[in-house]
């Protein structure tokens, strides 16, 4: 078996972490009789300055003839400025777009060995295995009109939050689907209370909810959601949200796992590539040190090779590499510990083999 995988590193550590992530991936996949074939290609600030733009249209037509597209990070003070017509962001979500990948699932897990290094009190963290399930491709990062304009003599700024009810129902209904296959529970969260869309959402998921009677459905709104994951986050199988709130969501989320660098991330549509990437930033304070942690990078590469090549056993393998090495009490310098990015890669190799 022979398949395309694009790899786009991005900016900061990205190119880090991306580098030791593939040493893991194409370990695996050689294991399970699968050949890769790795094309690199730029994405964010690195492409503005190479091209002008954060995403060529080559790039994206690269990335929609693939298998799988494994990304690094985008972004850093060098183009942080919220003014600049062309931002590393855009790249992200034009390849989002382009790839039609409309839910992103962050899985949070605690290994008991971390425990120690999450804030919340370690009674909280006992049994949180969740998957977050983000909407990606609506909402106000995609509606229009956006912009600004003077009104009476003051500037407005403008953005519009829309959902059309398909756009809901095949995001909740993934949700549904993978809670058949864990603890059956569905949370779905709203601002019924306030937002018309939100009202939308939530009639639309128990529309969703009477095609699979085997999974309980709750509703909750957003900031209430937000005080349950950290007051409660044991109690949530599978939440479902729209895209920004599932933005904020995921990231309050990641500090129940100890540290960003331990989470991975999948974004998948109808077929088609699936967008692979750790959900930290590019930490461009840490970038060229060698330092960073690769195990969330490590660990999207699993959900590659679930998702994308089918190759779930292969996935499974590097998984339980990486919870072995946590066991063993390997840490990066964000979990505390001394090891360099490629240490702990050499770590979780060895234990893959």
């Amino acid at each position: 078996m022979e398949k395309n995988i694009v790899l786009l590193p991005g900016d900061g550590i990205g190119p880090e972490v991306v580098g030791q992530a593939v040493r893991v991936l194409e370990a695996a996949a050689s294991a399970a009789g699968a050949s890769l074939n790795f094309t690199e290609r730029l994405l964010g600030g690195c492409s503005i300055d190479r091209f002008g733009t954060a995403m060529t249209d080559e790039t994206l037509a690269d990335c929609q003839k693939a298998d799988a597209v494994l990304l690094g990070a985008v972004g850093g003070p060098k183009w942080d400025d919220p003014q600049a017509k062309v931002r590393p962001e855009q790249g992200l979500l034009g390849l989002r777009k382009g790839l039609s990948v409309f839910a992103n699932l962050r899985p949070v897990r605690v290994h008991p060995a971390l425990v120690s290094a999450s804030p919340l009190k370690p009674e909280r963290l006992a049994g949180v295995d969740l998957i977050v399930v983000r909407e990606l491709t609506g909402g106000l990062y995609f509606g229009q009109p956006k912009g600004r304009q003077m009104v009476d003599g003051h500037e407005q700024a403008v953005d519009t939050l829309v959902y059309t009810d398909e756009e809901i129902r095949r995001v909740v209904r993934l949700a549904f689907r993978f809670a058949q296959q864990r603890r059956k529970k569905v949370t779905s969260v709203d601002k019924a209370n306030v937002l018309e869309s939100s009202r939308l959402w939530r009639k639309v998921a128990v529309e969703v909810a009477a095609e699979f009677p085997d999974v309980a459905l709750e509703h909750m709104l957003v900031d209430t959601a937000s005080m349950r994951l950290v007051s409660s986050p044991a109690a949530i199988d599978v939440l479902v949200t729209e895209n920004m709130f599932g933005d904020i969501l995921t990231d309050e989320a990641s500090v129940l796992a100890g540290s960003m660098g331990m989470l991975p991330s999948a974004s998948l549509g109808e077929g088609g590539a699936g967008l692979y990437e750790p959900i930290h930033g590019s930490a461009p304070d840490i970038a060229g040190k060698g330092i960073a942690n690769p195990l969330g990078t490590i660990l999207s590469t699993a959900l590659l090779l679930r998702y994308s090549l089918n190759l779930p056993e292969a996935a499974a393998r590097i998984e339980a590499a990486v919870d072995r090495v946590i066991s063993d009490g390997l840490r990066t310098v964000d979990l505390g510990g001394s090891l360099s990015s490629k240490q702990m890669t050499d770590e979780v190799l060895a234990r893959l083999n």
